[in-house]
């Protein structure tokens, strides 16, 4: 037998200012109609009991004002209906600096969320300012190394030689500061290294080569192969007789100083390895990459132990912080602040927008990125303020566009900076012995603004 469906009739309801309609199915029994009729007014009415009519929005009232309009009326009414519910939009209170709190809606909670937190005072530093600058090199000065005892520091450069400088008489302005000169490179000389145990020195090229250096007879009487191509970075183990290099050949070689074996070759980088750091404790080699990665590395497994893929430009740089082991990395979108145990990311330092070429950090927590444009920034290494910016000035007789920093080093007290120039200079940075909080306060107000600004990590 077909099924026959029972006809159906639309009911007009004017109920609160709202015009509803209900289909209501019409049955024989006029009694059952009337019934079911009831039931829907029924529902109706408890549906949207304490529900006021419509009424359009005043323009004076502002946004939050009619929001929390609405949101009062809501929990009223959902009190009132008992198990009915119905979604509203959430409401999230900041609390702002008045007693009165100023409800937001979720939407905006989330860029609001971090006035929350929170802002870090920094510690005032004084200002730096240049002491000196010494010509001697014939190229861009590329890398630099002092000596443990603080008494001469070394300067290599693209003019193929080594320079030994007397510290005290060069931050004097002295003109005899240069005590000696190495040759034995056949291309510019891009890392510097001093062993605090032996009187050597380490130097390495873009010639592809690794020297190691008598200076008790200033001769070559080591030379460590391996490198196919030219080599950027150097840097001795703390505590072991174990050297370690790195260059375009995308690779970090181990090398016992004594024997010159290869002990290990660190791989896995897919371009030039730019910087290296070394540390007494795992992880004791890190490097940075112009593949825009950082590689905690176990020197004992020779593996992998961890890579940090933040950056998203080459990684030129690395500074170790001796105290927090910590360390910060520099690369042309950010500079970034890590946890050296784990490689946990910590915070960007933002506003150095230009390659950073050298990264140098002191026992103070004065932190200085040297840009490829020849900008200084000085940061608080704590909480990442820029205290100061500063702009390096090219010696007479060299174009503006060599203003560019190569490398940086601090003194073994932390009081001297210097920075090895693309005008063939070197320049000695110092603070200023006269400044105070008073003649050099802290713009704490602009601080504020950008550590409270949401930022890509």
């Amino acid at each position: 037998m077909p099924t026959v469906l029972a006809p159906s009739v639309a009911i007009h309801i004017p109920f609160c200012g709202y015009h509803w309609f209900a289909s209501v199915v019409v049955e024989s029994d006029i009694g059952a109609m009337e019934d079911l009729l009831q039931r829907n007014i029924q529902q109706t009415e408890v549906l949207f009991q304490g529900v006021n009519p419509y009424v359009p929005p005043n323009p004076a009232q502002s946004y939050v004002t009619r929001q929390a309009q609405a949101a009062a009326t809501a929990s009223s009414s959902s009190s009132t209906r008992g198990s009915s519910t119905v979604n509203h939009q959430q409401l999230v209170t900041i609390k702002p600096k008045d007693k009165d709190a100023t409800p937001v809606p979720q939407a905006t909670s989330n860029a609001l969320a971090r006035y929350n937190q929170q802002v870090p005072t920094p510690s005032w530093h004084a200002p730096w300012e240049l002491s000196a600058v010494i010509s001697g090199h014939l190229g861009w000065v590329r890398s630099i190394a002092f000596d443990p005892s603080n008494e001469w520091f070394a300067t290599g450069s693209a003019d193929r030689t080594i320079k030994i400088w007397d510290l005290a008489k060069c931050c004097a302005g002295a003109d005899d500061g240069l005590k000696l000169t190495l040759t034995g490179h056949i291309n510019a000389v891009r890392g510097l290294v001093v062993s605090p145990r032996h009187p050597y020195l380490f130097s390495a090229g873009e010639d592809n080569q690794v020297k190691c250096w008598d200076l008790e007879y200033n001769k070559v009487i080591r030379h460590y192969h391996g490198h196919l191509s030219g080599v950027f970075a150097l840097a001795i183990h703390p505590l072991l007789d174990v050297l370690v290099s790195g260059g375009r050949d995308c690779v970090a070689r181990v090398w016992d100083i004594r024997t010159k074996n290869e002990v290990t070759t660190l791989a896995g980088h897919d371009n030039t390895v730019g910087a290296i750091l070394t540390h007494g404790a795992d992880p004791q080699v890190v490097t940075g990459s112009y593949d825009s990665t950082i590689k905690l590395w176990d020197l004992v497994a020779g593996r992998t132990l961890s890579t940090l893929t933040h950056h998203k430009k080459a990684v030129r740089s690395l500074a170790s912080h001796r105290q927090t082991f910590t360390f910060a990395s520099g690369a042309a979108d950010n500079l970034k602040k890590w946890k050296t145990r784990d490689g946990t990311f910590m915070q960007n330092l933002s506003g150095h927008n230009t390659s950073i070429n050298a990264l140098a950090v002191n026992d103070d927590n004065v932190l200085v990125s040297g840009g490829d444009n020849g900008s200084l920034h000085f940061w608080d290494y704590e909480t990442g303020y820029c205290f100061q910016k500063t702009q390096t000035i090219v010696q007479s007789g060299s174009l503006d566009a060599e203003a560019g920093i190569y490398a940086m080093s601090f003194d073994m007290s932390g009081s001297r900076l210097v920075t090895c120039e693309a005008d063939k200079s070197i320049k000695i940075w110092k603070e200023n012995a006269t400044a105070t909080p008073e003649t050099h306060p802290m713009d704490l107000d602009n601080w504020t603004r950008e550590y409270l600004a949401l930022k890509r990590h």
